[in-house]
C-alpha cells in the first residue's frame, strides 16, 4: 500500500522532530561540558592566587565591593592621570 502525500509529510515531521530532539540533547550536553570547563578554569585561577580557604570569601567580597581592586577593569581613578597628562601636554603646546 502506497503512502499518501499526507502520510509522507507526517513521516517527515516525525523524522524532523527526532533530529531536533537529538540536537537539543547534544546542545544540553555541550552546555554542561562548557560550564564544567569554565568552573575548572575559575578553580585554577583561585588556586593560583594561593589564598587560604578561610580568607577566600572575604577576598572575593572585597573585590566585589571595590571596583578599583578588580584586575583588567580601568576605574575612573585610573583614567584620570592619563587625562591630566593629556591636558598638561595641550597646555604646554599652547
Amino acid at each position: 500500500m502506497a503512502l499518501t502525500r499526507k502520510e509522507k509529510v507526517q513521516a517527515e515531521i516525525i523524522k524532523a522532530k527526532d533530529k531536533l530532539a537529538e540536537q537539543q540533547a547534544k546542545i544540553k550536553e555541550l552546555e554542561s561540558k562548557h560550564n564544567e570547563l569554565e568552573n575548572m578554569e575559575i578553580v585554577d585561577v583561585v588556586r593560583g592566587l594561593n589564598i587560604p580557604l578561610d580568607n577566600l570569601a572575604e577576598v572575593l567580597q572585597t573585590l566585589r565591593n571595590n571596583p578599583i581592586a578588580r584586575p583588567n577593569q580601568p576605574s575612573s581613578k585610573q583614567a584620570r592621570p592619563t587625562q591630566e597628562i593629556t591636558e598638561k601636554k595641550e597646555d604646554e603646546t599652547e
